[in-house]
């Protein structure tokens, strides 16, 4: 059975038990604790934790997972996998126990035929918590397991909760016997190999109050409602059904193994079985390129792409996995144009917006394996750059900071320095590689944090959100009158705050816009009788609440204070123009360059836009021009902007495009600029009609990451003051050169070609005088204990002239005898050495690298290079005559 078929199964079931299908959230999901969705109940997570009130009471869903703690892990052995799906169905306040073990045998007992996974009842265990007598009975009463097969365990096994106070409860897990082939009888408490977990069942029922470790936590009693949360791992069930030993031999992930395999010349598994001991290298490395590839797909189909940290750093890590196991294969030629469609046709069954995406997808996966190509080229030559000079300064050990920088400055993977380095005997300081890695993300989390949540705990903003939503009116009015419901200042809730201060506050209505969607806050004024506060930023800490991060300028304001929340009227307007005409710009790019060039991210402030699209190489001159009229034409036009609210499928139906990254309830909101021209989901705020978005300027394209471009522009005012400024440079210019403005382009370019003819020619007559200084300082050749030498103090000059005149002096000197060459010179106040040696001083055993290694320690610094001509350098100019 095809693992879409065992999806489709599964939602069909429960649906037809009276469950609402729930599409799967984004990998990429709006919760400040989560790089990705890690599990099946992350998107219901509001309702378990009592902050929302579910819409439906059972719910079922087939949910796109990451997990990244184990991506070292990945392929040496058969569980570890980076996306896997998680199917699940879930009741809020609905049936219990009872309801979710009937289901849960229904299901894998009942015939393939008659719709069921037909799973041989003789073949499952369970297993209940120790003191769950309760599951127990229910399990014995309700299928037709024997009581000997309903296995008690403890608490590190069987009960759940999520790592912080909230709901909790014992668990049921059910286990598939895959026969003695596997391992010993017993049970899953015997061999857990051989009783294969395939789904676990949650009995939430417990509210716990304090959460110390995964056993040693503090409840509070039974929750009012009692829950139903199960998960069963898609992947291991498939493996099952399809009498596959792992989640690599499935249906969904072979395919790119076997493409591997076939690539390279390897023969998968003729090394090691499914026995225990370690995998050979190579079936390792196969089983990475299949897990890869296939998570690469489809976080690039969510809207992930490469880059240097959080999400993209995540994706370009999988990518260049890839591409480097599939070099140790021996695979030296592009791979992923082999390996992702092969990825794409069998998880597009499943999720057939990664076929149609596919343009998009392939264009970004592409681009990072040229960009990582070129990388293992560059890098390399830095590499041993690196590991020379460590050898040249006697050291056996590459510094971390050297690791640090070829990881964090040129993409060069840790495991490539470790490796390459060891091939020219030098081991690499990886603790210290490892300590600035840690630096590094402790700052990233800790500016990140100071921004999205003013430095307060989540909890505060948890206890606040529990006393209700924030009522938003962003789209209604500009001016509310409100109450102060919330007072946090460093973190701390608080009664007032007093002026001078900075803090946030949370209104119960607000007529400010949120920063989201790449649309920066509003800002404006919250005033009182006494009190004004200057708000400065606002943000959603957690779903459904608001908070204005003020500077209090007079005050104080305490709490449960009636105030006015005022929205700067100037800035609205501005912002109103800069996000709409985001959605002018990208539909005018799609227009010229086609549906593929898709939004993947942008940001948007008063009079300035930028967005980011998916898109292999720069634009010409003539095509930004050409999408600079389109939207231009679009503004002239005065289309009308509209906003409507509809289900996610009726909005997919109607052709609204999604940012990739977002996360949408069912609820959607859908703004459309002239109808079916540009129809988007979006919740940022906008103008009523084209024409007020005003003139619109193109400022800049560049490229952000591997097939993403970033296009920048101006808008309203600012572009009006933009194009101004232009204006005054062009008349300025003009005036210079004494040119009309039409000739100002010709006449520029005469004058760069007659200053680089005149460069030339000076770098002629330099040369000119470097030789013949050579042949000057040929005559004061000296003898030195049978060899010719030649020291000379250059003064000003660069390393190139250094080079250029040792190896003409050398040649002058000839190999008669044996001769050496030190020259020395000063360039933006840093000295540098070159020497160069000829065939009989180096038969001798003088070395050019040996010699400018004792010169340049005399300088302060160090160097080396080959025997016949070497370089260094140093910090104290003074020592040049020592």
């Amino acid at each position: 059975m095809e693992t879409a078929e065992i999806r489709r199964r599964f939602l069909t079931f429960f649906e037809r038990n009276g469950h609402t299908v729930v599409p799967s959230a984004p990998l990429v999901y709006d919760d400040p604790n989560l790089l990705f969705v890690n599990a099946g109940m992350v998107q219901f997570k509001p309702y378990f934790l009592g902050q929302e009130s579910a819409p439906w009471d059972r719910a079922t869903t087939v949910q796109k997972c990451i997990r990244t703690q184990d991506i070292e892990e990945v392929g040496k052995t058969s569980r570890h996998g980076t996306f896997f799906q998680m199917n699940g169905n879930f009741s809020f306040g609905d049936y219990f126990k009872e309801g979710a073990i009937r289901l849960a045998w229904e299901l894998l007992t009942t015939s393939q035929d008659a719709g069921g996974f037909g799973l041989a009842p003789e073949r499952l265990w369970v297993t209940v918590f120790t003191e769950d007598d309760e599951a127990a009975d229910l399990w014995v009463a309700n299928t037709a397991i024997p009581r000997e097969r309903v296995v008690r365990r403890g608490l590190a096994d069987n009960y759940w909760h999520m790592g912080v106070p909230g709901p909790g409860g014992p668990c049921s897990e059910i286990y598939y016997d895959r026969g003695p082939e596997y391992g010993p009888e017993g049970g899953p408490a015997v061999d857990e190999d051989r009783f294969l977990e395939v789904w676990n069942l949650v009995f939430m029922e417990e509210l716990l109050t304090a959460v110390r470790t995964k056993v040693d936590f503090d409840t509070a009693g039974e929750l009012p409602r009692k829950n139903i949360d199960t998960g069963m791992g898609l992947e291991r069930i498939a493996s099952i059904l399809q009498g596959v030993d792992n989640l690599y031999e499935i249906d969904e992930v072979y395919p790119v193994l076997e493409r591997a395999a076939e690539m390279t010349g390897k023969k998968y598994g003729e090394h090691s079985g499914h026995t225990a001991g370690e995998s050979h290298p190579d079936d390792v490395r196969l089983r990475v390129v299949a897990d890869h590839v296939r998570s690469s797909l489809m976080l690039i189909g969510d809207g992930v792409t490469p880059g240097n940290e959080g999400r993209g750093y995540v994706l370009r890590r999988l990518l260049r996995r890839t591409i480097r196991a599939m070099r140790l294969l021996g695979y030296e030629d592009p791979c992923l144009p082999q390996l992702l469609p092969v990825s794409m046709e069998r998880m597009s069954r499943s999720y057939p917006e990664l076929e149609s995406g596919f343009a998009r997808i392939s264009q970004i996966a592409y681009a990072e394996e040229d960009a990582f190509r070129r990388t293992l080229a560059s890098g390399t030559t830095i590499l041993d750059a690196a590991v020379a000079e460590t050898k040249a300064s006697g050291g056996s050990r590459l510094a971390g900071d050297k690791a640090f920088q070829l990881h964090d400055t040129y993409g060069f993977p840790i495991d490539l320095t470790l490796e390459m380095a060891a091939e020219q005997g030098v081991e690499v300081d990886r603790e210290g590689f490892v300590r600035l890695m840690d630096e590094q993300r402790a700052r990233a989390k800790a500016d990140a944090k100071a921004k999205r949540h003013g430095h307060a705990n989540t909890e505060v903003w948890k206890e606040l959100r529990a006393d209700g939503p924030t009522d938003f009116r962003a789209y209604l009015e500009l001016t509310s009158e409100a109450k102060v419901v919330g007072l946090v200042r460093d973190g701390e809730r608080v009664e007032e705050l007093e002026p001078g201060t900075r803090g946030q506050v949370v209104l119960d209505r607000t007529p400010f816009y949120a920063e989201s969607g790449g649309q920066i806050a509003d800002e404006g004024a919250i005033t009182s009788d006494g009190s004004h506060l200057r708000v400065v930023d606002v943000q959603r800490p957690v779903k459904g609440l608001i908070a204005h991060t003020v500077e209090v300028v007079t005050g104080p304001l305490r709490l449960g204070q009636e105030v006015s929340a005022e929205v700067d009227p100037q800035w609205r307007l501005a912002a109103c123009q800069a996000h709409s005409g985001t959605h002018v710009v990208h539909a005018a790019l799609r227009q010229v360059l086609g549906p593929s060039a898709l939004q993947s991210g942008s940001y948007n402030k008063p009079g300035y836009l930028r967005l980011d699209f998916a898109w292999n190489g720069g634009l010409s001159a003539q095509t930004r021009s050409e999408i600079e009229e389109v939207a231009n034409l679009a503004v002239r036009d005065d289309l009308p902007v509209s906003a409507t609210y509809m289900t996610l499928p009726e909005a997919r139906a109607v052709g609204a495009l999604a940012l990739f990254g977002e996360t949408y309830d069912e609820q959607v909101r859908v703004v459309e600029i002239g109808g079916p021209w540009s129809r988007e989901l979006c919740g940022g705020t906008h103008v009523q009609h084209s024409s007020q978005v005003g003139p619109l300027t193109v400022t800049g394209e560049s490229s952000v990451g591997s097939g993403v471009r970033r296009i920048e522009a101006f808008v309203g005012m600012e572009a009006m003051r933009y194009l101004a400024k232009e204006r005054a440079i062009v008349a300025e210019l003009t005036e210079l050169v004494k040119v009309q403005p039409g000739e100002l382009k010709d006449r520029v370019a005469g004058l760069l070609a007659r200053v680089r003819d005149a460069e030339k020619e000076l770098e002629r007559l330099h040369q000119a005088q470097v030789v013949a200084a050579a042949g000057r300082l040929a005559d004061t050749a000296v003898d030195v204990n049978g060899a010719r030498f030649v020291s000379h103090d250059a003064g000003a000059a660069t390393a190139d002239d250094l080079r250029s005149m040792a190896l003409d002096l050398r040649t002058r000197l000839g190999d008669g005898a044996p001769s050496v060459v030190a020259l020395a010179g000063v360039t933006k106040e840093r000295p540098v050495v070159v020497v160069a040696t000829n065939g009989p001083a180096r038969e001798r055993g003088v070395r050019a690298g040996e010699l400018v290694r004792i010169a340049a320690q005399t300088l302060g610094g160090g160097g080396g290079g080959k025997d016949d001509l070497a370089q260094g350098g140093g910090s104290d100019a003074a020592k040049v005559g020592d």
